[in-house]
C-alpha cells in the first residue's frame, strides 16, 4: 500500500547541516503521520520526531528541539527533516515511518507504525 524512501543522508562535519526527505509511493500522505527513528550502531531504533498528517502538530525529542525541523508537502507526497548543528551524537541511520490515525502526541514507538523506509545513513565526524 505505502512505500517510503528516505534520501539526503551523508557525511558531514560537526556543526554542519543535512536535509533528509521521506518520499511516499503507492498512496498519498494526507492521512498519515510521519515519524523519524534513528538507529545508532549496535542499538535499537528510537523514535525521535513526529509530524501530524496536516503538519500542525509536531513532536521533537528534547535534545533535538532548536536543531531539527520537521515539515511536509502532502501534494508532493514527501516529508522533510532539516538537521542543523549536527554533532557526532547524531550519527545514526535515520528511518522514516508512516501511520494513519496518528497525531504525534508523544515519542513515536516502533509498534505504532506499519509503514517503514529503509533508512539513510547520517555520519557526523571530523
Amino acid at each position: 500500500q505505502l512505500k517510503l524512501v528516505e534520501s539526503g543522508g551523508g557525511s558531514v562535519q560537526p556543526g554542519g547541516s543535512l536535509r533528509l526527505s521521506c518520499a511516499a509511493y503507492g498512496t498519498t500522505l494526507d492521512y498519515h503521520a510521519i515519524a523519524w527513528f534513528r538507529q545508532a550502531p549496535g542499538k535499537e531504533p528510537e523514535g525521535i520526531l513526529c509530524i501530524s498528517p496536516d503538519g500542525r502538530k509536531t513532536y521533537y525529542g528534547d535534545s533535538l528541539k532548536g536543531r531539527f525541523t520537521l515539515s511536509r508537502d502532502n501534494a508532493k507526497r514527501t516529508a522533510f527533516l532539516q538537521m542543523n548543528s549536527l554533532s557526532p551524537d547524531d550519527t545514526a541511520k535515520y528511518i522514516c515511518a508512516a501511520e494513519d490515525n496518528y497525531y504525534c502526541y508523544g515519542r513515536p514507538l516502533i509498534d505504532d507504525f506499519r509503514s517503514w523506509g529503509q533508512g539513510t545513513q547520517v555520519t557526523v565526524s571530523s
